[in-house]
């Protein structure tokens, strides 16, 4: 072995041992947590306390400073290990927020959130029933334990699975929803069920580990007071629950949504045309582009049938995206016409309209673009 070799091999050692320290103090700090977690569900508290995690990063920070360690890298290290956390308290039991477990229905119960739901709720302690295609039979049988019904199925037979409910249930439970856009399903509900009625919207996908950070829209539309308990209970989950007006909601939504996968369609399909393979084009593209080219491509490895059904969901949202379309010919003139000058003043329109929404947007997207170099460029 060379001398100059040799000179690098006690360093190296200790470089292990330091590893290996590392990851024996995270194995602890892991049996500190789970064993917090416990006694959280014990004392019925929250699993996720903002406050107290922004505290505790301000302070991480700090210290980190103080020791020479730069307290952005020193943040994203702790905020890592606190998510990590919260993915174990997953696999645990959960606070309940009521005295008694309550009988919770999920129509839909097989499908990706009914499933992810229903998990949670047994985690809790709450007794959950589920009915899909195969067992609309059980129902009857069930109807009187209902404290409330929760229906989960795709938007296209959201009306319909609601109408099949009709006059079926207690007046005294509550009939909720999952839908995406909630006018529609509300006025469906309101019809079909003369007890309280809320539409919710999760505003996430089937696959997360837990439900910590994540956001519920709770929208009342008939005795929502009776519904507090499970919004507490979304809040012991972790979650954070926003009120809502259903139609502000679905104006938002048709943009968040409807817009935003087409024109994911839109860019997709453009390529199929020009032959334009996504590999290709991650050889000669910045990280901001891949990015970009991640968040169109997360789109096709999912179901056709959902993507669909979001971007078709109603009337309005078809009239938007006809909006969309005018307003795309309208740009396209001044690319057609050489229009420079023209390009510059709708851009600057928009720069002022954003205001200062885009400095935060470049300082967020800035973050993600480093981390996604960092891990997969």
């Amino acid at each position: 072995m060379s001398h100059r070799h040799k000179e690098l091999e006690s360093p190296r050692k200790r470089l292990d041992e330091i590893d290996e320290q590392i990851l024996n103090l995270l194995s602890e700090r892991g049996e500190i947590v789970r064993d917090v977690i416990k006694r959280k569900i014990e004392n019925q508290l929250p699993v996720f306390v903002p406050k107290r995690e922004e505290e505790k990063t301000k302070a991480f920070k700090e210290l980190a400073k103080s020791k020479g360690i730069d307290p952005k890298w020193a943040e994203d290290f702790l905020r890592m290990i606190m998510t990590a956390s919260r993915d174990t308290q997953s696999q645990e039991k959960f606070p309940i927020a009521t005295q008694e477990p309550k009988h919770i229905l999920f129509v839909g119960g097989e499908g990706g959130m009914g499933k992810l739901y229903k998990r949670i709720a047994d985690q809790t302690g709450h007794v959950t029933y589920s009915i899909d295609k195969s067992n609309w039979y059980e129902l009857e049988e069930w109807v009187p334990k209902l404290d409330m019904v929760i229906v989960t199925v795709p938007i296209k037979v959201t009306e319909s699975v609601i109408g099949r409910l009709s006059g079926r249930l207690n007046k005294k439970t509550i009939l909720a929803d999952f839908t995406s856009n909630k006018s529609a399903p509300i006025q469906a509900m309101l019809k079909a069920h003369e007890g309280p009625v809320v539409g919710l919207h999760p505003m996430h996908g089937p696959d997360v580990q837990n439900l910590s950070k994540q956001l519920m829209v709770f929208c009342d539309a008939r005795g929502g007071e009776h519904a507090l308990w499970f919004v507490e209970q979304c809040r012991l989950w972790g979650m954070r629950v926003i009120e809502a007006d259903p139609e502000k909601h679905d104006h938002v939504m048709h943009l968040v949504q409807g817009l935003r996968h087409f024109v994911a369609l839109l860019h997709g399909s453009f390529m199929e045309e020009y032959d334009l393979k996504p590999n290709d084009m991650l050889d000669y593209s910045s990280p901001i582009y891949r990015a970009e080219l991640m968040m169109t491509g997360r789109i096709f490895a999912q179901d056709a049938e959902l993507y669909a059904d979001i971007v078709f969901a109603n009337k309005e949202r078809r009239e938007l995206l006809i909006k969309f379309f005018d307003h795309h010919q309208k740009l396209a003139k001044l690319v057609e016409e050489n229009d420079r000058e023209g390009f510059i003043k709708e851009f600057e329109g928009v720069t002022d309209f954003f205001g200062k929404f885009a400095t935060q947007a470049l300082e967020e997207s800035g973050y993600l673009i480093n981390r996604l170099a960092d891990r997969f460029a």
